[in-house]
């Protein structure tokens, strides 16, 4: 059965009956079936999408549109592990707002996606149950955390999914798998019912075929819930005539893979055709950001995964795989006595600067275009063993986070090896409408078609 890569694309098949709710959900799980290897999810949730497709309203604008939520969102009643042993066997008794949210608009959801266990990861090798591959080579990573959610969209096992971005976990597996991946403003999304990775830099999003697809997925998942203190109304947006785009020193290295920076200049030069005006900018404390994130993050972990001490819910700490041990001590080393000064009031001295940078910038430019990863997917197991190198995966794509400010990734081609490129944009805060708006202008001046990774 052929299913569109689109909400629109489904929600007309469905209008014109080519299919049945019932005929698309059977579909999807026969695809998730026979692509096991992928290992794209941790629990199918058959019985609840049949359900939901039985007793389906149409009208719904989310009606048909199938979902994969990453396993940190809790979901009533279907198993939700963080892709960790310590919560194997864990059923919430309530579901996520993101979650619910969907499921009004109409959402079926398929199944709950792999992850880095408790989203600690750039790979998606950390997974207590196994790695996610890459569809587009199996040999290969689909990045992290957010794993199974990427690589689920690009083999077409769910049309969207969810994700979190902690430093980079939705924009980075969306790039090595070649799909669409929002990472929104910090508190533009409630972050009521996720398991907590680090509390200042969780940003829950999502994952689609097209910038227009993420956009409308975003429009239903944004706004105060009344459960997150954080999260704000956001503002109407009017579309500028004439738009700017930054260009940042810091963001084109040494180091940098030749074809993702060739990929990420050809976007350059797409903006510049469609009448989009660069400017060249400079992020002077970027290269600070790797630093501040790994003395910040690993601090919040260490505070968030207290709780599971195996009392309550949940296996014992025993359970805990080893990078998750590995953040709780040095999270926990830089926030001892004698310590806290020295390392993690210091990261947040110098995170201040950075959003200062971002802020000035916003006052030149309305977005900021960069790479998002140093390199294209790399090989299952090339980095697993150094930790330090699986941390640098992180350094375009942490400062955003420490900045609170929306990223959209976007698939721009493939390298010599077949194996996807693109770039990201960066806005200010609770500016996605502009990233959308840009988004949007690329992807139809390329003329881009969205494809299954084969």
């Amino acid at each position: 059965m052929n299913i569109p890569l689109t909400i629109e694309g489904v929600r007309a098949s469905l209008s014109k009956k080519e299919f049945s709710i019932e005929e698309l959900v059977s579909e999807y799980l026969e695809r998730i079936n026979a692509n096991r290897d992928l290992n794209a999810f941790i629990t199918i949730s058959e019985e609840r999408a049949f359900g939901q497709a039985k007793n389906l309203d149409l009208s719904k604008s989310l009606a048909g549109v199938v979902v994969a939520h990453k396993d940190l969102f809790l979901t009533k009643g279907i198993k939700t592990t963080a892709a960790s042993k310590v919560l194997e066997s864990f059923v919430p008794e309530y579901s996520a707002t993101v979650v619910s949210r969907m499921e009004e608009a109409g959402a079926i959801m398929i199944g709950k996606a792999n992850c880095d266990a408790w989203a600690h990861g750039a790979s998606g090798e950390n997974s207590d149950f196994g790695p996610t591959k890459n569809p587009w080579n199996k040999d290969y990573v689909s990045g992290g955390s957010s794993s199974g959610s990427a690589a689920a969209v690009a083999a077409g096992l769910s049309l969207v999914s969810t994700g979190t971005d902690t430093g980079g976990s939705i924009r980075n597996p969306a790039n090595f798998c070649g799909v669409v991946g929002l990472k929104p403003t910090y508190g533009a999304v409630s972050r009521y019912g996720i398991i907590a990775m680090a509390s200042s830099l969780d940003s829950p999003g999502c994952f689609a075929h097209t910038v227009e697809d993420v956009e409308k997925i975003f429009n239903f998942i944004k706004g105060p819930d009344g459960f997150d203190s954080t999260v704000k109304e956001l503002q109407s947006f009017k579309p500028k005539s004439k738009m700017k785009i930054g260009v940042p020193k810091e963001y084109f290295i040494e180091g940098i893979d030749k074809e993702v920076e060739k990929s990420v200049l050809q976007a350059i030069q797409v903006f510049k055709r469609s009448g989009v005006e660069l400017v060249d900018i400079s992020l002077p404390h970027t290269k600070y950001s790797i630093d501040v994130y790994y003395i910040v993050q690993p601090a919040e972990v260490s505070s968030n995964l207290g709780r599971y001490d195996g009392i309550r819910y949940g296996n014992g700490r025993e359970s805990f795989g080893e990078e998750a041990v590995r953040r709780i001590m040095l999270g926990t080393y830089v926030l001892s006595a004698g310590y806290y000064d020295a390392y993690y009031l210091k990261a947040q001295k110098v995170r201040s600067l950075l959003i200062k940078d971002f802020d000035q910038a916003f006052q030149k430019v309305d977005a900021i275009i960069a790479p998002v990863m140093p390199t294209s997917a790399f090989k299952l197991g090339e980095k697993a063993a150094d930790p330090l190198q699986m941390y640098l995966a992180d350094i375009f794509t942490s400062s955003a986070n420490l900045a609170g400010i929306p990223g959209i990734a976007i698939p721009s081609g493939f390298d010599a090896k077949g194996l996807p490129l693109g770039f990201q944009l960066l806005g200010s805060r609770f500016s996605e409408p502009i990233l959308f708006e840009l988004g949007k202008t690329y992807q139809k001046i390329t003329g881009y078609k969205p494809q299954l990774a084969k």
